[in-house]
């Protein structure tokens, strides 16, 4: 700890930008009383706290790679409080790193006085999250409105590939962020810098004539990281230096032929599980393929449980993780794959990414970014199945609706084949059907039905299940203004190859008479209740995440007594490439009006360049699916 101070103690300790000095990294316990009086982030003033610094040194030389980690928080009111419970993963069961070093402390400004109060290092906590990784994980005390949290740390690693990425942006904002990394020269490494604002250090400093290098990359006011509605790939849009090993022919056939060789993948495909004779028997029993296919995927899905955990490994292996009934995705789809080769049915593997992982660059081999394996089976030259048996709610015919759109690399472990794929996006069609009948009260009573075809209806049954059906209702009820929902049946519930149907009764008021009119909004049970794309501005694309089409048809008798003063006019909108579309039909005939919209999306992916074109469609959208129905009293 005392080399990190000195350390500290002689970088700089403030840079200029436009004129102003913002101050980057202080030595541990040293603080500016300013920073303590602050009250506010000036460039995100509505933040609950920020990062005042994030200061990084990484040294890399005999066979060690450490950094030493330096960083400050400030807490400017109640909601910012949980910035004091920190949690530092490191992959450390199998001692692949180590945190050591670990120094913690608040501090306030009590009467112009600085008071400093320690963090226990008895209340410092190591916890083993999973079979790989540990975290290192405490609290900060004494926190209020005004406080300053700091901590330090040194994380190491023996191994020389193993070099730390650079986060620059986070849940907060934060005032200055540095990565001062240093490379030995013996072991190549790519950068990668993904910022969008300008970095206020970037430089390379030679350190001998072996190649050794340091580079400095450095960052201020970076503003805090937003969730935007439909986002892609969410990491790929957080600021920061992403650090690839850069070694000479690695390509897709090389990583391919690792992970065909590793014990914990390749060597997996030909173990015999206990038991599996009978479910073999019985599957060889059955006429056609795509019955011993469904037979085996149930059986898998049924008896295997995922612990929530993706890698592109096994950790366990399949005999252990079929025993226990338990696994990581890999482990359940490898034991599919084995039984499904045990009863003659030719499949092959593929690897991915999740959306929440990263993506496969085609162009760039990284056997780092995989996650996840799952089952790939030809039924024709024009159609496949991805079989994913750890999710309880996918089924064997449709793509499960999370890979949809993904890269994956392909292999066949018979023939040692290998390309790159394309999970093709499968088409869904989602139905629904209302009947309501307006009193001359203002009551709307009715029913719907919602129709969801097998490649969508995990979406409602996962919402089902997780918050039960009475905080389901009330969702749903919230979500169309208020409704009351006196009924509820779900159906085909347990056959997942049929569509999920929901049927519902309703109650709704209208806008209170005024006595002469009475307005109703018909956009009910449409899922189309809030216009998500209202920001102005927009860092990543828009991922739909499949070809859909939405219909809404709405039949509602008019009450007694009253007339349609003023019905929407039945039209088309589309964007300019017809990506997507959006239809209204108004009619009315023998006391009934006829509300139907279409909505329907020939494209599921878009640039952020195409967000200005999103964004005007969707208000005009949303303009005309919330446009009133007028009943004027006759």
């Amino acid at each position: 700890m005392y080399k990190l101070v000195i350390f500290l103690l002689l970088s700089s300790f403030a840079f200029t930008i436009k004129g102003q000095t913002v101050p980057a990294a202080q030595p541990y316990g040293i603080i500016d009383t300013a920073d303590l009086k602050m009250t506010s982030c000036d460039f995100e003033p509505d933040a609950n706290a920020m990062v005042l610094f994030d200061y990084a040194v990484v040294t890399n030389k005999d066979y060690t790679i450490k950094m030493e980690r330096h960083k400050r928080i400030k807490i400017f009111n109640n909601n910012g409080k949980d910035e004091a419970n920190i949690r530092i993963e490191f992959q450390g069961v199998h001692n692949d790193e180590m945190i050591t070093d670990v120094e913690a402390e608040t501090i306030n400004l009590n009467n112009n006085t600085i008071e400093y109060t320690d963090v226990d290092k008895k209340l410092i906590y190591t916890e083993v999250t999973d079979e790989n990784k540990k975290a290192i994980v405490f609290t900060f005390p004494n926190i209020k409105p005004g406080s300053v949290l700091e901590f330090v740390y040194k994380w190491t690693t023996t191994y020389q590939y193993n070099y730390p990425d650079w986060i620059f942006q986070s849940s907060i904002p934060c005032r200055y962020s540095e990565f001062n990394a240093g490379f030995n020269g013996t072991y190549r490494f790519s950068f990668v810098v993904k910022v969008l604002h300008p970095l206020v250090k970037d430089s390379t400093i030679k350190l001998d004539e072996h190649g050794g290098v340091k580079h400095i990359w450095a960052l201020s006011n970076v503003p805090s990281f937003k969730m935007e509605p439909y986002m892609d790939y969410q990491e790929d849009y957080l600021q920061r230096i992403l650090i690839t090993r850069n070694a000479l022919g690695f390509t897709w056939a090389t990583v391919s032929g690792s992970i065909l060789a590793d014990e914990n993948v390749g060597q997996q495909l030909n173990k015999k599980l206990d038991n599996e004779d009978k479910i073999i028997a019985k599957a060889n029993a059955l006429k056609t393929t795509d019955e011993k296919i469904s037979y085996l995927f149930d059986t898998v899905k049924n008896t295997m449980k995922w612990n929530k955990q993706d890698y592109a490994f096994t950790v366990d292996g399949v005999k252990e993780a079929w025993d226990k009934k338990t696994g990581n995705s890999t482990e359940i789809n490898l034991i599919l794959f084995n039984l499904l080769k045990r009863a003659n049915v030719k499949t092959s593997l593929l690897f991915l990414c999740t959306q929440n992982h990263g993506r496969i660059d085609p162009q760039h081999p990284n056997i780092s970014h995989l996650n996840r394996v799952v089952v790939y089976y030809p039924v024709d030259s024009a159609k496949y199945y991805v079989l994913d048996a750890s999710n309880p709610y996918n089924n064997y015919k449709n793509i499960p609706p999370d890979l949809i759109g993904l890269n994956a690399l392909s292999i066949d472990p018979s023939s040692k084949e290998f390309s790159i794929k394309l999970i093709k996006n499968e088409a869904a069609r989602e139905v629904v059907l209302i009947n309501g009948d307006i009193g001359a009260d203002g009551k709307l009573q009715g029913n719907t039905q919602i129709n969801s075809p097998a490649n969508s209806r995990e979406k409602y049954l996962r919402q089902y299940n997780e918050l039960g059906e009475t905080k389901y209702i009330e969702q749903l009820q919230d979500k169309n203004r208020g409704l009351k929902i006196t009924a509820l049946k779900l159906g085909n519930m347990a056959i997942d190859t049929l569509p999920l149907v929901q049927t519902f009764e309703f109650q709704y008021q209208l806008t209170e008479p005024d006595g002469e009119y009475m307005y109703f909004n018909p956009n009910l049970f449409s899922g189309f209740e809030k216009n998500p794309f209202l920001s102005e501005t927009r860092i990543s694309a828009i991922d739909f995440g499949r070809l859909s089409t939405y219909l809404v048809n709405g039949r509602y008798k008019i009450p007694p007594g009253y007339k349609i003063d003023v019905l929407p006019k039945t039209l088309t909108i589309q964007m300019p490439d017809k990506a997507i579309t959006f239809k209204r039909f108004a009619a009315q005939q023998d006391g009934v009006m006829v509300i139907n919209y279409t909505i329907e999306y020939n494209r599921s992916l878009f640039s952020k360049d195409e967000y200005p074109g999103i964004r005007d469609f969707f208000k005009k959208m949303y303009e005309l699916l919330n446009e009133q129905i007028v009943l004027k009293k006759i």
